[in-house]
């Protein structure tokens, strides 16, 4: 594993290029986006009315705006990724919480044709919630996917969360605090992500990885 220092800039997630690829479609593992829409669509009413925040306040909070927070909060939208995890830091609430409903039982089985599969706006990062409905809201595990050439730029997590990443396939560059961090299958990283952090795949063949997100206040 390599680490050199490199400037982050601050540009989009994934510089616009000519016949860009995707993350290839791993069929029966999307729920609906009428019934992923839903699901936001409650937990963002419930969360903002239990911090007792305006859609201005939390506009502010997330840097969402108030016109797509009232669309979303009216499932009349459909949330990309990096919407969603701004919703998330501006409640100060945990990714999946936006995602899941509520389940009491003591085992949690969460079935691979019923995980949540959100993409990112250009298409080119995959996000599959793995962690059961009714988990531990401290901990969230995701299996990534990053097609060929693909940039993510992450929103900061709430202050004292770290990650760990371990790559399951293909080439992974993670970059933190301004440092670049080059992984090959196998390899794994922990790291505070509170800040600035980004997952690039550099490589011509698509990267696959497990992120587990733990939070510090919970």
């Amino acid at each position: 594993m390599a680490a050199r220092k490199r400037k982050v800039s601050a540009a989009a997630e994934v510089p616009r290029q000519q016949a860009r690829p995707t993350v290839s479609d791993a069929a029966g593992d999307d729920i609906g986006a009428a019934e992923m829409n839903r699901r936001v669509s409650e937990a963002l009413r419930r969360y903002r009315k239990q911090r007792d925040l305006s859609l201005d306040e939390l506009a502010l909070k997330s840097g969402v705006s108030r016109a797509a927070l009232s669309q979303i909060e009216g499932a009349r939208t459909n949330p990309t990724l990096s919407v969603l995890w701004k919703i998330a830091a501006g409640l100060d609430v945990p990714f999946h919480e936006l995602l899941e409903t509520p389940d009491k039982g003591s085992a949690k089985v969460l079935r691979s044709g019923d995980a949540i599969v959100l993409r990112s706006s250009d298409g080119r990062m995959e996000s599959r919630l793995l962690s059961p409905s009714g988990a531990s809201s401290a901990v969230e595990v995701y299996e990534l996917r990053l097609a060929p050439k693909g940039l993510h730029r992450s929103t900061p997590h709430p202050k004292g969360a770290v990650e760990t990443v371990i790559v399951l396939k293909g080439a992974l560059r993670v970059s933190t605090e301004g440092v670049d961090h080059d992984l090959m299958t196998g390899d794994s990283i922990y790291f505070r992500a509170d800040g600035e952090h980004s997952y690039e795949n550099r490589s011509s063949h698509e990267a696959r990885f497990l992120n587990v997100i733990a939070y510090e206040r919970l």
